[in-house]
């Protein structure tokens, strides 16, 4: 059956970057499309009312358009932004950001212009990649938008170079010692996905085997092979994931080589990081949400400090030595102990590390702070929490969300109490959609 064309200018663009077409009571998001460009689209499929199509002929280009670094940049759908300016990219995550705070939460506020990279490619510090049987090669790379087929790719422009060669090199290993990737539809094979962790300041690098099964034929082998081609990992860990589903780690780890974890560092406190651990993957912007975050909150020395959703205690540790006093909140036991470990390492003592969801300790605690950091994840944070963040009543609370739609919502429930100060975007995910955004708030007199 022949597919519907369809020809028109792009006249605005979705939240997810895609060029959007209007053609009387029909909308059409557009891969790859840019603003003010023309162009014939042909659509793949319609879900809720609107329809999703790909460039079958551009017919007036956009002054903004360049050429990509990525060669599969449009097939793969993992970067939105290759073919555009990194200038336009920016203009794209403010009005984001201004969209949804105004739609959603009805916010009308001065927004400053978003923190860009110097260079944004190259930065990804961790990477999951799947691999797959084609014919009598294995292939890896990452699925095609709403797809389960992967796009091949032996060099993704915006991950650490050093991953790319031991991708590579996974695969030769896979094939000379018959080591089958999973089959999604048979539910048979080995190796489910590959994740690759990378440190920034120093040279450790962890290598994570997401198998379908506890051992498989030739481990030991394999292991050995893989460290004596890449000196450079320091850890091997194995995942196992038996399940029919989805999520990518399992809940069962082995470490195969090494300690199973890596260090990095972000603004001199040094940090050990696991496989399931959150850690922020770009270590150059980190630095400069981080440093904005602080400068937002006005530390005193004198400040009880709540550092909620703060996986293995980055932001809680850096500040620590601004404050009186730092409680950090999570609720995933790897990224806990890490936060332990760290905190040790670096030697701080005025820090309590407390391993809860933070919706319930919030609840529950008799504690009463003076600054709340707030990293929620992309679901955003609870209306529980929320409240008993008011009912809490810091003097001054930091959120930073990874996600404008999730952070305008949840300003609605503090913003009775609360005066925003400022909102600060950042890129964290150059070529990417994405944007973080800090907001800080201050208590009404």
């Amino acid at each position: 059956m022949k597919k519907e064309h369809i020809t028109g200018i792009c006249c605005d663009l979705s939240s997810e970057g895609k060029g959007v077409i209007r053609l009387d009571n029909q909308v059409v998001f557009v891969d790859s499309l840019l603003l003010g460009e023309k162009a014939e689209a042909e659509v793949d499929y319609q879900s809720k009312g609107i329809s999703y199509a790909h460039i079958v002929s551009l017919l007036e280009k956009s002054p903004e358009r360049i050429k990509p670094l990525c060669p599969v940049s449009t097939s793969c759908g993992g970067c939105t932004f290759e073919n555009a300016t990194y200038q336009y990219e920016l203009a794209f995550k403010k009005k984001k950001v201004v969209d949804a705070l105004s739609q959603i939460g009805h916010i009308s506020f001065p927004v400053n212009d978003v923190i860009g990279m110097d260079e944004p490619y190259y930065y990804r510090n961790k990477i999951q990649v799947p691999f797959q049987r084609n014919g009598k090669d294995i292939v890896y790379g990452f699925y095609k938008a709403n797809t389960h087929k992967i796009i091949p790719n032996k060099e993704c422009v915006i991950e650490d170079k050093r991953a790319t060669s031991i991708l590579s090199t996974i695969k030769d290993l896979m094939l000379s010692m018959h080591i089958e990737p999973y089959d999604e539809d048979k539910r048979s094979g080995v190796i489910r996905h590959v994740l690759i962790r990378t440190s920034y300041h120093y040279p450790d690098v962890m290598v994570v085997l997401v198998t379908n099964c506890d051992t498989f034929p030739s481990r030991n082998n394999f292991v050995k092979s893989l460290v004596n081609s890449h000196p450079e990992i320091n850890t091997i860990v194995q995942n196992i994931n038996t399940r029919d589903t989805n999520v990518i780690l399992g809940e069962k780890e082995k470490v195969l080589y090494g300690k199973g974890f890596i260090k990095d560092s972000i603004l001199g406190i040094n940090f050990n990081i696991s496989s399931k651990s959150f850690f922020q993957v770009n270590p150059l912007q980190v630095e400069k949400l981080y440093s904005k975050a602080f400068e937002m909150a006005t530390l005193k020395e004198s400040d009880n400090l709540l550092d909620a959703y703060s996986g293995v205690g980055t932001i809680g540790m850096i500040a620590a030595s601004h404050v009186k006093h730092v409680t950090c909140v999570e609720l995933e036991k790897s990224a806990h102990y890490n936060a332990i470990k760290n905190a040790k390492e670096n030697k701080i003592s005025n820090i309590s590390l407390v391993n809860d969801d933070c919706t319930q300790y919030l609840i529950h605690t008799n504690e009463r702070y003076d600054v709340v950091i707030m990293d929620a994840p992309r679901k955003g944070s609870t209306p529980e929490f929320l409240q008993s963040l008011v009912t809490n009543s810091p003097e001054r609370i930091i959120y930073i969300s990874c996600n404008p739609a999730t952070l305008a919502r949840d300003l609605t429930y503090l913003i009775g109490d609360y005066d925003i100060q400022e909102i600060q975007p950042l890129d964290m995910f150059p070529r990417s959609f994405h944007v973080e955004t800090i907001v800080s708030l201050k208590k009404k007199v």
